[in-house]
């Protein structure tokens, strides 16, 4: 099983959504970086269930606790440690998860792969193991302040068929997102957001959307050819999390109703010298590397499975059942999606930083010349 994500900057998950604790490492964090739990903690309360009425009631303070890698307020350049504990667990309530696959869930794959699973919710399907990458997420994001004002600010631009207008990408801040219980901060289409998911979780049903990000401050030259543009390690950052089912960059898919000669990024110069696009439909990337303007990103989230409605499938054995969830669950991930959002793309971010200081590093002349 694939836990680790990056390439130099690592960051490695473990812990299954019902076990005793979550927990993850963080290795290839240069050292010398301040840090403490001050700087991870409130990314994480962001995320956390029990925070908004609109969230899961699952209770849980999501207090980390650094293990190894920091000495006196400072990063020692060796592997961070952290572990989350898991307090408000209920494992009775996926009992009937012994028998039956809950319909659009992992339990049947799982199953599947490794013949057998986590009964207890939904193990590392989980997106109790968000709490993880958000916890490597600020890491990353407090590396990244040292060394480039990079700022990141997700928001919830639609929900069910309701869809946000796009605020300032230049000026808007987490505050601003977090001023509104959806974390949308269109200040007309916000409450239609949130009396949507009401009603949704009400009818016992629930509803998707889609999370636009913006990046500012990355410089030109972020990402590397061929494979490991910044396009694909953005795009596989976002579709590891679950419930993702889509990602686009720039216009995105709205690009192919469009023609090149409305679609492309003329240059202009600059004011001191140099050139830059004149617009910005490319999402900040071409060629998989970064031009220097706004990283501009949407991510689809599919409704959440776990729904309280009946639903008519079978279980492993091939019988008919009514399969009806217990347990508690979000009506609309999205507002707690935010900070992962912002978390991978982070973590991203931290990944072709690390990459592209090795292609500035000074090499030897070949020798006889």
């Amino acid at each position: 099983m694939s836990s680790t994500f990056g390439t130099l900057f690592r960051v490695t998950t473990f812990g299954e959504s019902h076990g005793r604790a979550i927990g993850g490492i963080v290795d290839g964090c240069p050292a010398r970086i301040p840090l403490g739990v001050e700087d991870i903690q409130p990314h994480l309360d962001r995320r956390r269930p029990g925070a908004s009425p609109l969230a899961t009631p699952r209770k849980e303070t999501d207090a980390v606790t650094l293990l190894s890698g920091v000495e006196r307020g400072l990063t020692l350049g060796t592997p961070i440690g952290f572990s989350i504990p898991n307090a408000d667990t209920k494992p009775g309530d996926y009992a009937e998860m012994e028998t039956v696959p809950r319909p659009s869930h992992a339990d049947f794959a799982y199953a599947e792969k490794y013949g057998l699973r986590a009964r207890s919710g939904g193990g590392r399907a989980s997106a109790r193991e968000t709490a993880v990458r958000v916890a490597a997420g600020a890491i990353a994001e407090k590396m990244l302040s040292v060394y480039r004002p990079v700022q990141i600010v997700a928001w919830v631009e639609s929900i069910g068929e309701i869809v946000a207008r796009r605020p300032d990408l230049a000026t808007l801040t987490r505050a601003d997102v977090d001023a509104t219980l959806v974390r949308c901060p269109d200040p007309e289409a916000a409450p239609r957001m949130a009396a949507a998911v009401e009603s949704a979780r009400t009818a016992g049903d629930s509803l998707g959307g889609v999370i636009a990000c913006a990046c500012r401050g990355v410089p030109p030259g972020w990402g590397e050819p061929v494979f490991d543009k910044l396009t694909a390690m953005l795009a596989q950052a976002m579709m590891s999390i679950p419930a993702t089912r889509g990602f686009e960059i720039g216009e995105g898919f709205g690009a192919t109703r469009m023609r090149g000669s409305r679609h492309n990024d003329p240059f202009m110069a600059k004011p001191g010298g140099g050139i830059r696009p004149a617009t910005n439909r490319c999402g900040g990337i071409q060629g998989g590397i970064s031009n220097g303007e706004i990283l501009f990103f949407r991510v689809a989230f599919k409704p959440v499975s776990t729904i309280g409605l009946p639903q008519h499938t079978v279980a492993f054995d091939g019988t008919p059942v009514v399969f009806e969830a217990k347990g508690r669950h979000d009506a609309c991930v999205l507002p707690r999606a935010i900070p992962i959002v912002e978390a991978m793309a982070a973590l991203a971010l931290a990944d072709a930083f690390l990459q592209q200081q090795i292609q500035l590093v000074p090499r030897p002349a070949p020798s006889g010349t």
